[in-house]
């Protein structure tokens, strides 16, 4: 018969890492059928979570003991902090912490030239999980952050494997497969490109890589270790997404998207600021980015005369969204965004409008008629 040791220790190696992933998946879903949602998960994503029973001596029942401890309690406190918030999306941010805390971290260098540090730094901009940092947590990113080439045909990441970086796609594309179920192979999701990054799943939940990623030409990228995501990035990069799941929540248009969904909208948003009496979008321009309102006000003008001064023919309050009509008619814009008061907007370019949004396209289309006396499209 196993002894209590081994029994704690496949508790600690085996189990938990299963369970502690089905109780964050489910928190942020809280479906309606959980017996049915948890029997679904454990067939479907279990697998991928289960690991062998390794380092079973390497824990004494004490510390064992003590980590259990620290766990209950630290479970009670974000349990209460979860019960307290009606925000469903709060949920998967609040799980993250329980099993990912912060040690002892020094940071480290890798040598690297002015030209590479300023390649890193514009792609960090227009990454969403960079956006929030500040210029010190900015730098000790540019500083610890490796280039590495994939050629093409080569795989980055393996669906299935350990992961210990996550990457900054600099130049080139890659492709994004998963296989959901092996008999029916390989899907294809979505192709990467520079500015974007993947990766961070495995060392968000500490588990296997959730798909493959593939050079589709010969590829620059820009690697980060788990240590300093976790002490440097994790966090803000989990502010900035409940920010914008909040958001996106109070966004009627996106009421039909469940949380997941909304998610992903919120990992291609960028944050913009204006101030009073600054252009954001000008009449008869080619349009290529879409916008929410996080703070501020803005008014929409149009010339309805030739030769008159613009009219304001629309008001726009934060959760208010626009730049639609452009990319989904492919026309010029039609009106003059101009802030009304300091504005502060969350913006997608026109690839992630397509992909996220363009699903929505009918209920889009339903805001037509406000714009049609004002537009000759």
């Amino acid at each position: 018969m196993d002894s209590e040791s081994e029994k704690r220790a496949y508790i600690r190696n085996v189990i938990n890492p299963v369970v502690e992933r089905m109780i964050i998946d489910t928190l942020a879903t809280r479906p309606n059928d959980l017996l049915g949602f948890m029997v679904n998960w454990l067939q479907t994503k279990g697998p991928q979570y289960v690991q062998s029973d390794k380092g079973s001596d390497n824990h004494s029942d004490k510390s064992f003991e003590d980590e259990d401890e620290e766990y209950v309690e630290i479970s009670k406190e974000k349990l209460k902090k979860v019960q307290n918030r009606g925000n469903r999306s709060s949920v998967s941010a609040e799980a993250y912490g329980i099993w990912n805390k912060k040690g002892a971290y020094i940071p480290k260098v890798v040598a690297k030239t002015e030209e590479q540090k300023a390649r890193i730094r514009q792609r960090l901009s227009q990454a969403f999980m960079f956006q929030a940092l500040d210029e010190k947590e900015q730098q000790i990113v540019v500083d610890a952050m490796e280039e590495v080439h994939f050629d093409k045909g080569s795989t980055v990441i393996q669906q299935g494997d350990a992961g210990d970086v996550l990457y900054v796609v600099d130049s080139g594309a890659l492709d994004c497969f998963k296989t959901f179920k092996i008999e029916e192979g390989e899907k294809y999701l979505k192709t990467y490109k520079p500015g974007e990054s993947f990766g961070e799943l495995a060392l968000l939940y500490n588990a296997p890589r959730a798909a493959t990623i593939r050079a589709k030409e010969d590829s620059i990228l820009f690697s980060l270790d788990r240590e300093c995501f976790n002490n440097i990035v994790k966090e803000s990069a989990i502010k900035k997404r409940e920010q914008y799941e909040n958001l996106l929540s109070k966004v009627d248009l996106l009421s039909t998207m469940d949380n997941y969904e909304r998610s992903k909208i919120a990992d291609a948003l960028k944050h913009t600021k204006f101030k009073a009496g600054e252009y954001v979008i000008k009449e008869g321009e080619t349009g290529n980015t879409f916008y929410f309102i996080e703070d501020g006000e803005a008014v929409a003008t149009k010339t309805l005369k030739q030769g008159s001064e613009p009219e304001v023919v629309f008001d726009y309050k934060p959760g208010d969204y626009f730049g639609e009509l452009a990319l989904l008619k492919e026309v010029p814009r039609q009106a003059n965004i101009v802030a009304k008061t300091d504005l502060v907007l969350a913006s997608m370019d026109r690839d992630s409008f397509k992909r996220l949004i363009g699903p929505l396209e009918d209920l889009l289309k339903r805001n037509f008629t406000k714009y049609e006396k004002f537009t000759k499209i």
